[in-house]
């Protein structure tokens, strides 16, 4: 870990404060309007407890790209609430200080640059135990960041939660090993996360095949199909997969695919399936997650504003961070108070 100054330092010059301060329509487009830091020296500085990061790529697509724009759409295009957490009664960042750290460089049609240059970033942040934010971009890039993540943590000691409509667990995917379809499978193989605390929530649908499943259970991987969702409730599978992520494991990587809400409710999306979460259950699991569980790191793909509408799938994605936030400063001490 890198050894941080006693105090931070954290003064902006007013030009740049009155250029995030105001509506999310107007002035500097950071997630949340949070302050923007580009160099490692501050982070340093700063100190902050968050940082956001861009992982523009999505040239692992297998379907209809444009999640390469979700990065930019999250920070520029979501309705900004303001700050004031209803259901806890806190102000999210009066509570926890939180950075955009700009976007991880990703040349196009370079996949092993592009994902080096995604670990790279995030690595800068986790390595400074600073919690990383990670926007996509598609799912590939969770094989990068959460190997990153692993990295500065405990290789084999951290454990995934996952929410996704689909398992991305295939060995290779028209020829290629780093498809969105593949990262889990990387990251298992590679040891940086063991199977048995690789646990997936919302999987349904018609992929993957039967042969992928039996290498998952080979693995010890746990997964919870929709059906299970729907037929126990989503709180009594949040239950079961807490536990077995963090079955010999000293925190958890929690990983967000957008689809796995129903494309009514995300559109904007390049694989959508019919058939998942609401927003309601998924922003208050995501923020139990965070308040009950040493959570190390976050990231939210899959976003493709191109096929959005309304800004539906921006704004829920967008929404599934700041309950992350939230949740995040109340295990760091705020104290919850309902208004």
């Amino acid at each position: 870990m890198t050894e941080q100054p006693e105090h931070p330092d954290r003064d902006l010059p007013p030009g740049l404060r009155a250029q995030l301060d105001g509506p999310s329509f107007q002035g500097l487009a950071t997630f949340a309007g949070r302050p923007l830091l580009t160099e490692p020296a501050e982070l340093d500085r700063w100190q902050p407890a968050v940082a956001v990061v861009g992982a523009p790529w999505d040239d692992s697509t297998t379907n209809r790209p444009g999640a390469r724009f979700g990065p930019r759409a999250l920070r520029a295009l979501a309705y900004g609430p303001g700050t004031f957490h209803l259901d806890l009664g806190i102000e999210i960042f009066d509570e926890l200080e939180v950075v955009d750290y700009g976007d991880a460089i990703c040349p196009h049609g370079m996949v092993e640059a592009a994902h080096a240059a995604i670990r790279a970033r995030v690595s800068e942040v986790a390595d400074r135990a600073i919690f990383p934010v990670v926007l996509g971009g598609d799912h590939s890039i969770t094989w990068p960041s959460a190997t990153a993540v692993a990295t500065a943590r405990g290789w084999g000691r951290i454990g995934v939660v996952h929410f996704d409509a689909h398992a991305d667990t295939a060995d290779v995917i028209d020829g290629n090993l780093a498809s969105h379809g593949t990262p889990m499978r990387r990251l298992i193989e590679s040891g940086a996360v063991l199977g048995r605390n690789f646990v997936q929530v919302g999987l349904r649908g018609y992929w993957p095949p039967a042969e992928t499943f039996a290498w998952m259970r080979e693995q010890q991987m746990r997964y919870h199909l929709m059906h299970e969702v729907w037929e126990r409730g989503l709180d009594a599978v949040i239950d079961d997969a807490v536990a077995e992520a963090m079955d010999g494991c000293d925190a958890v990587y929690l990983s967000v695919d957008i689809d796995v809400l129903d494309p009514g409710f995300a559109p904007g999306t390049g694989t959508p399936e019919p058939g998942g979460l609401a927003p309601v259950d998924l922003l208050r699991a995501v923020r139990r997650l965070a308040i009950e569980v040493p959570l190390v790191a976050l990231d939210v793909v899959e976003v493709a504003p191109a096929y959005d509408w309304a800004e539906l799938t921006v704004n829920n994605a967008h929404r599934v961070v700041l309950e992350v936030l939230a949740g995040l400063a109340v295990r760091r001490g705020a104290t919850p108070t309902r208004v």
